[in-house]
């Protein structure tokens, strides 16, 4: 498999305080590959430079064999990037409908009905909220929604921030299997998850990061097993699923 995504030695720094060092990693076409670390390491800081949030200031991005390091984010966009914040950040004054509407804004009206009708497809539970305010939905509706309205422009990467955060396990678990299905559908996916069990489950390849740096990379079963990444993200739950 040939890169879609290839982040090359960037650097990013908050005023002083050095958020990303160094940092290099790779996605390949069709892939789901998660990012692991604990709160501060640097994985929304990657998330964020790749859509074009943040600027780095050494390194760069490229996607698709084009350089984006400086592209305006609505371009990151057009050019088949969706990015699924932490948090959600849906807009709460809106319907349903009008989130999924700004999700397709750069898509023709066609494409748009056909956008929301996969969203409902993939979601039903959207259907039967499609006129009700956004704010007013279930954390894991806002969820789902986030993830409908980032799927509108049938991004070729989706990158997911912690996308199980503060929902529960039942709607966890109805989420992982969304994402599979999206990846099934040719979707590359990028995933940033505080739940590294599931994460690594559902991943073929991982990187850790620690104080906004890489310091492990590997297969996904071969970082379940090794004895750092258990006694620092998976605890003492038991082995990984298999896929």
């Amino acid at each position: 498999m040939s890169d879609l995504l290839a982040i090359e030695s960037i650097s990013v720094a908050y005023g002083k305080r050095r958020a990303l060092d160094g940092v290099s990693l790779t996605v390949a076409a069709g892939e789901i590959v998660t990012l692991l670390g604990a709160n501060g390491s640097g994985k929304s800081t990657t998330l964020r430079t790749i859509s074009g949030l943040v600027r780095p200031a050494r390194g760069r991005v490229v996607f698709d064999g084009r350089d984006i390091t400086r592209a305006a984010p609505d371009a990151i966009v057009a050019a088949g990037v969706a990015h699924v914040p932490e948090g959600r950040e849906i807009f709460p004054q809106f319907t349903v409908y009008e989130n999924l509407l700004m999700g397709g804004f750069t898509a023709s009206p066609a494409a748009v009905r056909d956008g929301i009708e996969r969203a409902f497809a993939l979601f039903p539970v959207l259907r039967g909220r499609a006129r009700q305010r956004a704010g007013t939905l279930s954390g894991g509706e806002q969820q789902m929604l986030a993830i409908a309205r980032a799927l509108m422009i049938r991004p070729r990467l989706l990158l997911l921030d912690e996308p199980s955060l503060g929902l529960a396990p039942l709607v966890t678990r109805e989420i992982f299997g969304v994402i599979e299905r999206i990846n099934a559908g040719g979707a590359t996916v990028l995933l940033v998850e505080q739940n590294a069990r599931r994460a690594l489950a559902l991943a073929a390849r991982a990187y850790v990061l620690e104080t906004g740096r890489v310091v492990m990379s590997g297969g996904a079963r071969e970082l379940a097993a090794d004895p750092h990444v258990r006694a620092a993200y998976l605890g003492r739950g038991g082995p990984v699923p298999p896929r």
